[in-house]
């Protein structure tokens, strides 16, 4: 009990709420700017917190966590840029609500949903964390597998208009994620000779390319001198809390738990959970022709989802010591190097230090919305800027992003490269949510079937694939995801046809 109590006078210290105000605000406009990502703005404080106490030190970079992660839906909404890759599913219905003049709208979803995700995430955090820790043990090779091929059957819901152009876009990422060396044999795969393609090509700078650098050659395309009309909207914070708390309140939850759970997994991440609670959104809803045209209710899912990954991907690191991402790996490095080893002892040795962070967690998603109303007010205003500036800025910042990501020329010209690809792919009407999705979940499904297949030698390949209890969930997931969506769309047909 003391322990909490000291905890919370820790979090609520000035200086503590100081410090957290500036990473939540450093945070937002690190996750807005398309290629600088959560994991580089936490690793880039790790050393300002050498001299710092530790729990202190913890707050900042936990206030950078949150706000990154919020920031990429700014870009995905105001110029169908994710910021990070977790927002890639909120520009699906976020740019086109900007399309229509409500960008304030939009961004005020995102902010709520966002909070209220990270603190479901939170709650977890707090209070289940050595039970969910334990569970995600359980998951293995095959689970991995099958985890990413249900992400593949999201394709069916994100290509509903047009389900073989969906297929061919997520083969065409999945052919992409096939470059570098063959996890079997250790063979090359169309490397074309180049050695620095033998380590395959990075996500992030296709990501970079398809959605960022592809949108300045839509905007040269189109011609137009504003990317959209902004209408002013008064009260909007008010009206949209109103609506998410009376009609969205159950999708709110649905999606932060499906956030929290797919968190756990060690390397599954935010962009899983997004794709697959918009996945499960679209397919409870009773409008699922709405999505991709502006639903609330898309952006709520994608937001909550990925917000409540912040702190459900803590749950492993904290209780066993295991990073559960790339971000909690960085985290793991701030806390060895002040003497605290994360794991089963943390609660013991470091509780004040480890409660103050929780708790600094949960004061941070709350503290998001102030910051956030701030900073909304000030992004929208790009879309005051002439489009040819906005093209120039985004082509700027796609290219130092996508250099940053390993200090490679290389992938520059592949995000070059994937935004050409995805400008094609616009204007064949392919999807490039697909696209993403296939080059995301590849290599996943790839080192999952690989690893299953050695462990298959000793436990029979029925066993490894189709017997064990998690493995048969994930079969049943994907099933009903490919029959359910069919199911709904002819029942809807028929309904409206009467």
């Amino acid at each position: 009990m003391a322990d909490l109590v000291s905890s919370l006078i820790n979090v609520f210290h000035p200086l503590s709420l100081l410090i957290m105000i500036a990473s939540l605000s450093g945070g937002v406009v690190v996750g807005t700017l398309p290629g600088l990502s959560a994991t580089m703005g936490v690793a880039l404080l790790v050393p300002l917190t050498f001299g710092m106490d530790p729990a202190l030190g913890l707050l900042m970079l936990g206030g950078m966590y949150v706000g990154a992660i919020y920031g990429g839906s700014n870009s995905a909404i105001l110029i169908n840029t994710p910021g990070t890759p977790s927002a890639i599913c909120t520009t699906f219905d976020g740019f086109p609500l900007t399309k229509m003049g409500k960008p304030l709208k939009a961004m005020a979803i995102a902010l709520l949903a966002s909070a209220f995700g990270g603190i479901v995430g939170n709650i977890f955090l707090l209070t289940a964390t050595e039970p969910l820790a334990k569970f995600s043990l359980r998951f293995g090779p095959p689970e991995y597998f099958w985890l990413a091929i249900f992400g593949l059957t999201i394709i069916s819901s994100l290509s509903r208009e047009n389900f073989i152009k969906g297929i061919l876009s997520g083969a065409l990422g999945l052919l992409i994620a096939t470059i570098g060396i063959d996890l079997m044999t250790g063979h090359e795969r169309f490397t074309f000779g180049i050695n620095a393609l033998t380590s395959g090509i990075d996500s992030i700078a296709i990501m970079i390319g398809i959605f960022a650098f592809s949108q300045v050659l839509v905007l040269v395309d189109e011609n137009e001198s504003y990317i959209a009309k902004t209408n002013p909207q008064p009260g909007v914070i008010w009206e949209t809390a109103k609506e998410l708390a009376t009609k969205f309140k159950l999708l709110l939850l649905r999606s932060s738990l499906i956030g929290t759970i797919v968190g756990i997994m060690p390397g599954a991440g935010g962009n899983i959970a997004a794709f697959v609670a918009y996945d499960v959104s679209k397919n409870s809803s009773k409008q699922p022709e709405q999505f991709g045209k502006g639903a609330v209710a898309g952006i709520a899912s994608s937001e909550s989802s990925n917000n409540a990954v912040c702190s459900s991907s803590l749950i492993p690191l904290f209780a066993l010591g295991i990073p559960g991402s790339p971000v909690a790996a960085v985290l793991m490095g701030g806390l060895l190097a002040h003497g605290i080893t994360p794991g089963p002892k943390l609660f013991s040795m470091h509780a004040d230090i480890a409660y103050t962070f929780i708790f600094g967690m949960f004061l941070a998603n709350i503290l998001l919305i102030p910051v956030g109303i701030v900073g909304m007010r000030i992004f929208v205003r790009v879309l005051n800027v002439r489009s040819h500036y906005i093209a120039i800025i985004v082509t700027v910042l796609a290219v130092i992003g996508s250099y940053a990501v390993r200090n490679s020329m290389l992938d520059v010209m592949v995000m070059f490269i994937s935004g050409s690809i995805g400008y094609f792919v616009f204007k064949v009407g392919l999807s490039s949510g697909s696209l993403i999705l296939g080059v995301i979940l590849g290599p996943i499904i790839e080192k999952g079937f690989s690893q299953s297949l050695l462990i298959s030698n000793t436990d029979g390949i029925i066993h490894t694939f189709f017997l064990r209890p998690i493995s048969l969930v994930l079969i049943v997931c994907c099933l009903l995801s490919v029959i359910v969506p069919p199911l709904v769309e002819k029942k809807l047909n028929k309904t409206g046809g009467r």
